[in-house]
């Protein structure tokens, strides 16, 4: 069967615990973080993709696997197909009534994933949390967030390499009499901001936290808030960035800043 995946564990989980609300989250943000292959209908066309719809009792679905060798293991042959990262692919999905066919048949993550769930996740990936950047009077110690909330910043920000020096979590007053928890990131360029005030809001959103708990905000190491967040808020270093191999061609969808269109 091979090594179990990300996909796997998380589903296992999942149904381990069908009322576990912070299981099937996680679940849900293991599909949208994972790279996955979609089964074609034919070769992609430029950017363009004509993805193989299953006609079911529950519904129109593509097929979707998280390893090569699982779709090739099912298909029995030779397919094309697109990889795409699962947060493309959902949002290339939502609002056609097109489910999704995970793993079918050939891993123990085998799951229909219908057109609703689709378009739910979708609707989830593209909330942001509000931006901060000036009416802060103090800051403190972050207090009374749960462990599912810091463990999903940690990993999501480990993902983020070169996107900024580090972040800190603290608890933010503002001088308008509000309150709540701001995650700021230090220096990072425009360019990288709405990448990870994306990524912030996926780890609230994932980990159950009601939305609204946390701000984002983006500073530089040299102004006086920056020092006063490194003396009180909790750190996350973010990795440094990595120097890609040369390029290789790679199929449709493999850029989620440009996911394939389907026909």
């Amino acid at each position: 069967m091979g090594q179990e995946t990300a996909i796997d564990q998380a589903f296992a989980e999942m149904s381990a615990a069908p009322a576990d609300d912070q299981a099937r989250l996680r679940y849900f943000e293991r599909v949208a973080d994972s790279e996955v292959f979609l089964m074609l209908a034919q070769e992609a066309d430029g950017q363009t993709i004509n993805p193989e719809l299953f006609e079911l009792t529950d519904g129109r679905f593509v097929l979707v696997f998280d390893r090569e060798e699982r779709l090739a293991q099912f298909a029995g042959r030779v397919v094309p197909y697109a990889a795409l990262s699962g947060r493309s692919l959902v949002q290339m999905l939502a609002g056609q009534g097109i489910g999704m066919g995970l793993n079918l048949e050939v891993a123990p993550s085998s799951n229909l994933i219908p057109a609703e769930a689709v378009d739910w996740l979708a609707d989830l990936l593209l909330q942001a949390p509000d931006e901060v950047e000036t009416g802060i009077q103090s800051l403190a110690p972050p207090s009374g967030l749960p462990e599912s909330l810091l463990s999903g910043l940690d990993t999501k920000l480990a993902t983020a390499a070169g996107m900024a020096k580090c972040a800190y979590l603290a608890v933010v007053h503002y001088a308008g009499g509000g309150q709540g928890h701001l995650l700021a990131f230090i220096d990072a360029p425009d360019a990288a901001r709405p990448a990870l005030a994306k990524a912030a809001n996926e780890a609230l959103t994932f980990s159950g936290v009601e939305a609204g708990s946390m701000d984002v905000g983006f500073f530089d190491a040299d102004e006086p808030v920056a020092q006063n967040l490194m003396s009180v808020g909790l750190r996350f270093d973010l990795p440094d960035l990595v120097e890609p191999e040369p390029h290789q061609p790679k199929a449709p969808g493999s850029d989620p800043d440009n996911p394939p269109k389907l026909r």
